[in-house]
């Protein structure tokens, strides 16, 4: 019989020293703010759609496209021999060992309709962010430009969220019992994919103290660094999607997985919590058949 394949090691993010994290991160800070603000403040009125992607639901809008030309060109400038993956512009290889994961509008719809949740997501990983667990996040910053907060961590450097000229450290909440849980989650693009997530909150809504759905992926991650929720499952979801967010719930003392509670995060399965909640929750997730 032949042997399973193995699983791809994620790179050790102490490759990295530890003051080029800082300035990585501080230079996703700076990216991140700078695309904040263009696609707050220059919002189309009558903002239209500028195609779909994966199905008819999966919309891009201009801002998209502008925001992502907006970072590629300061990370050309700033890290020229730096790989880039972008949720418009696909993957370019780079030189270093470091590629940039950059979702210029996550939570497209959110803003396409003008609703105030929506963020810009940046990462920079070491490995390769196409193949779930070969990839490590080294540092990351995610802002929803409505509020003006800006979450963000380095490897081995604790997360914290930037508001107003303040600046306070993240920890995950401390809830360990799933029915008194605050959950969040998100729904799928593909219509087929959505019924399963539909049966698993019908299922999970009336055992736990609530479930959230705010439309976008990062800042749920965030959320849940912050302890505005509890925990947090989704499925289908992209490295553009999890990447600084996923580094922002473990700096804050959380645990990220996918399926089985010690699989990589993928689009099969992302499951977010305190250590003492989330094996609890991706249990249940996983015995409803999500991630399976």
């Amino acid at each position: 019989m032949p042997s399973a394949p193995q699983a791809p090691t994620a790179p050790d993010p102490g490759q990295v020293p530890a003051e080029q994290r800082a300035e990585l991160e501080r230079l996703a800070v700076d990216l991140a703010a700078e695309t904040g603000t263009l696609i707050r403040e220059e919002r189309p009125e009558g903002l239209g759609v500028a195609h779909t992607k994966s199905t008819d639901l999966d919309v891009v809008t201009e801002m998209d496209t502008r925001a992502e030309a907006l970072l590629r060109d300061r990370l050309a400038t700033a890290r020229p021999g730096d790989g880039i993956l972008g949720e418009e512009g696909g993957l370019g290889a780079g030189t270093t060992g470091l590629t940039w994961v950059l979702d210029p509008i996550d939570g497209t719809v959110n803003y396409l309709y003008d609703l105030p949740s929506y963020a810009v997501s940046v990462a920079v990983v070491l490995g390769d962010p196409t193949t779930p667990g070969a990839w490590t996040p080294v540092a990351g910053a995610v802002i929803n430009p409505r509020t003006d907060e800006i979450f963000h961590a380095h490897a081995g450097g604790g997360a914290r969220v930037r508001s107003r000229g303040t600046t306070r450290t993240l920890a995950v909440g401390t809830q360990t019992r799933l029915e008194s849980a605050l959950l969040a989650t998100g729904f799928s693009y593909d219509r087929e994919v959505r019924r399963t997530q539909a049966a698993i909150v019908s299922d999970l809504l009336p055992r736990v103290r609530d479930v959230r759905r705010m439309g976008a992926a990062a800042l749920d991650l965030c959320h849940v660094a912050a302890g505005r929720v509890d925990g947090y499952w989704e499925s289908n979801l992209q490295p553009w999607d999890l990447a600084a967010g996923c580094l922002v719930v473990t700096e804050a003392g959380g645990v990220v997985s996918g399926p089985g509670g010690s699989r990589p995060p993928s689009s099969e399965l992302v499951v977010a919590a305190n250590p003492t909640l989330h094996p609890l929750l991706s249990g249940e997730i996983d015995r409803l058949g999500q991630g399976s």
